[in-house]
């Protein structure tokens, strides 16, 4: 625990720092296969739905035969294309599903599973598909709401790019979970819709955490030129990553532990295996997504602004300053020619100068006190041009500002007077 807290003070000191960022396009092509094959699992497998959204009948009964002799009394009543379940651990122990039924047809099923597979307290539930088709386009339509509402909050307590950036890792997290579900053939039941609104609610929760940090990181950030807005919007996910991945283990815990005892106790296909996978696959595709995705995505909306551009370039020549430095320095304070001072600096140099105090002109970056002992130190080294038949006069001495450099504050020292 120590050392996982240690870890979490260096993450959020800046003392150690895991590129996010800069790495985007590593998880945009992660996620890209990931959705991909999502997008296949769903056109090729498609979804399947329960009797709530397809319309159909339940039929729920005791019953000591094995499967295949429930499924051929179904069958020998006429009914093709039934579902079969043997629930163990329930009230029943069969659950067979078939699709819209005449009352006819519902007696003669009933029947065949009495005479058959001696079924005992057969429960039949029956739903239109007229009422499964409302059922439908109501989770859909809460679905578009929740986003609206969610894009409408965002713009207003952050930003409209901070929304954008929200929804598409939403919609990321939406086409993993659709695509997890057609690839296990678990059945799309109410309790699945029901997960969907919850993970898509636990994963905005870990986004807007993570982007109040970068909100908190970047105020500011364009009065200076020591970060850019991807390095403060890194930092901002690095400080919040522990908390991020505490958080998702925890509540994988006991969502997995649902999972497995649903799975092991129960019969597939169960409401509660549903709710739990679907909540798994959330809870992970929401973690990775409000880090890897979210603000990846948004620091590259905010990148493309001509404030935080001219931003970047200021942090860059910062970032070469004191190499532009020191080979100023060479050319200046070094030995040339015939043992003199090679004072002769390049105007492309005297550009890319950069110390820790800068005068911005023109977009030329210089340092006052280096440029000025520069070309003084040059006016010396060149030889005084004499017009014929005008006496020289006293040489010009180099007008000094307030501020002294290194450069002339540099005196041969003398001998201290004895008293």
């Amino acid at each position: 625990m120590s050392r996982i807290t240690e870890v979490g003070g260096k993450l959020y000191r800046g003392d150690v720092s895991l590129n996010f960022v800069d790495r985007r396009k590593m998880w945009y092509l992660i996620s890209a296969c990931i959705l991909v094959v999502s997008i296949a699992a769903l056109a090729i497998r498609g979804l399947d739905f329960s009797v709530e959204f397809k319309g159909g009948a339940t039929f729920q009964f005791d019953s000591s035969a094995s499967v295949s002799q429930v499924q051929t009394a179904v069958t020998d009543a006429g009914v093709s294309g039934a579902t079969v379940q043997h629930v163990t651990g329930a009230k029943v122990n069969y659950q067979v599903q078939t699709k819209d039924l005449s009352p006819a047809v519902q007696q003669q099923v009933i029947s065949e599973l009495e005479k058959q597979a001696s079924a005992t307290n057969v429960n039949v539930q029956f739903v239109g598909p007229s009422w499964g088709s409302q059922i439908t386009t109501k989770a859909i339509q809460a679905l578009i709401a929740f986003l609206i509402v969610i894009v409408i909050y965002l713009s207003i307590a952050f930003e409209w790019k901070m929304a954008v950036a929200a929804f598409v890792a939403l919609l990321h997290d939406i086409v993993i979970a659709v695509g997890v579900y057609a690839l296990a053939g678990f059945e799309v039941s109410p309790a699945t819709v029901i997960g969907f609104l919850t993970i898509l609610g636990y994963a905005l929760y870990d986004t807007v955490v993570v982007f109040d940090k970068v909100r908190e990181n970047t105020a500011g950030l364009l009065g200076g030129n020591r970060q850019t807005y991807s390095q403060a919007a890194n930092l901002a996910l690095n400080q919040t990553l522990v908390r991020s991945i505490n958080t998702s283990l925890i509540a994988l815990l006991p969502v997995t532990s649902i999972l497995v005892v649903s799975l092991v106790a129960l019969a597939p296909g169960n409401e509660l295996s549903d709710l739990a996978l679907v909540l798994l696959v959330g809870i992970l595709s929401g973690a990775y997504a409000s880090i890897c995705i979210a603000t990846p995505v948004l620091a590259q909306l905010k990148e493309r602004e001509p404030q935080y551009q001219a931003l970047a370039k200021r942090v860059a020549v910062r970032a070469t300053g004191g190499r532009a430095t020191k080979r100023a320095a060479a050319k200046t304070g070094g030995t040339g020619g015939k043992g003199g001072i090679a004072t002769q600096v390049v105007e492309d140099d005297i550009d890319n100068l950069v110390v820790d105090d800068l005068v911005v002109n023109d977009d030329i970056m210089v340092d006052d006190d280096f440029s000025g002992a520069a070309t003084a130190s040059a006016a010396q080294a060149q030889p005084e041009r004499v017009t014929p038949g005008v006496r020289p006069g006293p040489r010009q001495q180099p007008r000094r500002d307030g501020r002294s450099s290194a450069a002339t504050r540099r005196r041969p020292a003398g001998k201290k007077k004895r008293r």
